[in-house]
């Protein structure tokens, strides 16, 4: 078993010129960099240098809001640890529309498909590393953070290696396979006087967070049910996601975590208690390691409740609806990387109306980088720090204890120090 999935980016079959491909590099890389900043700047009349344009628009027509990225000496460095489909497909694109954070190296155990990829994203063959010689990344001084995209079971490893020579480091979700580790990767950071971050994307999300206004603000009244579903039906027996020892779990660990984080990210409660029921069947090897699903019901303080389902062997399904004694707020689809939609039912007029509330489309991946850059250049606690991923393993341990044993588990009350939230409200 490799640590990174062996997918390799490939041209399409009808634009594999030497022409196509510059001209891929360069719609990849207009959004990143110098060459990002000047074309950006220009688009909203600044001037390359910084030099002050005048309007282009008519003084009736709204002002360009669009965000001024970084002067490229001002982005904050990440090396990217791990080059599975999460980096290639999401992540290293994300930069391209980031305004703060670029990538700068690449850490894999597939030398040649690392080359590959430092080509198209402009990283200089000499910020290749080795997951053997990773510590080698302490005297590259671009690197300030460490993103660490690599199967479960070594986000701590990794972790606790990048804090010893002083990276920060932002980790992909679940934290880790045990709450144990959570606490040895927080120890190691705040020893290291270094900041963590885990990846919850959809907390930096503009839809997630209008229906987290929404719930804040009494628009939906007192907060009832949360209901959510997360399955997909998983294919390749050879993927670490069935594997035990790396996934540390199945359904629950890999998708039921953003239903778990979002009851909890919406309602700003957390779980006094929790039920749950397990489904592993015994004539699918895709299952012989880890569950297929997991269903649980979390009760709050409050007198909400959250019903929540997990599965590895359905067809895709993903939403949520949270439900309030006035009205009511959901995504169908939610928690996917694109084509999410909000909706919202209430009363008007006498009548039950349901409406769609939209807004521009935005990468998750560039948001929560461009969060924890932001921290990193001004020491602020990021919005989801390692507490946010040590109490979610916290409450998935207890999730499984109870599907192990049939009983409800009482969970710890608890309080999660979470940083200032200075990501942009809607």
């Amino acid at each position: 078993m490799t640590r990174e999935n062996d997918e390799s980016p490939k041209p399409a079959a009808d634009d594999d010129s030497t022409e196509a491909m510059g001209r891929r590099r360069f719609l990849r890389f207009a959004g990143t960099g110098a060459l990002g900043a000047a074309l950006s700047s220009q688009a909203m009349g600044q001037g390359a240098a910084g030099v002050s344009l005048g309007p282009i628009q008519a003084p009736t027509e709204a002002p360009d809001k669009t965000p001024v990225p970084d002067h490229e000496d001002q982005l904050v460095g990440f090396a990217i640890v791990g080059l599975g489909h999460l980096s290639l497909n999401q992540i290293l694109p994300a930069f391209g529309k980031s305004k703060s954070a670029k990538p700068v190296a690449l850490v894999s155990g597939n030398r040649a498909k690392a080359l590959e990829v430092a080509r198209e994203y402009g990283i200089a063959s000499s910020a290749i590393y080795d997951y053997s010689d990773f510590e080698k990344l302490q005297s590259n001084k671009q690197v300030q953070v460490v993103y660490i995209v690599l199967p479960n079971s070594m986000h701590a490893e990794f972790t606790v290696r990048a804090a010893k020579i002083k990276k920060h480091v932002l980790c992909e979700k679940p934290m880790a396979t045990s709450v144990a580790d959570c606490e040895r990767m927080i120890a190691a950071c705040r020893d290291a006087q270094r900041l963590l971050m885990i990846a919850y994307r959809s907390q930096y999300e503009p839809l997630d967070r209008t229906a987290l206004k929404m719930a804040r603000s009494g628009d939906l009244g007192k907060l009832r049910q949360f209901v959510a579903s997360n399955v997909q039906n998983q294919g390749d027996l050879s993927q670490w996601r069935l594997k035990k020892a790396m996934a540390g779990g199945g359904a629950m660990v890999d998708v039921g975590i953003y239903c778990l984080n979002a009851a909890r990210f919406l309602s700003g409660e957390e779980p006094s208690s929790v039920l749950a029921t397990m489904v592993q069947p015994k004539d699918d090897p895709r299952f012989a390691e880890v569950e297929e699903s997991v269903s649980f019901l979390l009760n709050f303080p409050s007198g909400l409740t959250a019903i929540c389902t997990s599965g590895y062997g359905s067809h895709s399904s993903k939403y949520f609806r949270l439900q309030g004694s006035t009205a009511w707020v959901g995504m169908d689809p939610a928690f996917e990387y694109g084509g999410l939609r909000l909706m919202q039912g209430t009363l008007k007029a006498d009548r039950e109306t349901t409406t769609e509330i939209h807004f521009d489309a935005a990468d998750q991946f560039a948001l929560e980088m461009d969060h924890f850059a932001h921290c990193v250049k001004n020491n602020v606690v990021p919005h989801t720090p390692g507490e946010e991923g040590l109490q979610d393993q916290k409450i998935v341990e207890a999730i499984y204890a109870s599907a192990t044993s049939g009983r409800r588990v009482t969970l710890a009350p608890a309080s999660v120090p979470r940083g200032p939230d200075i990501t942009e409200m809607i």
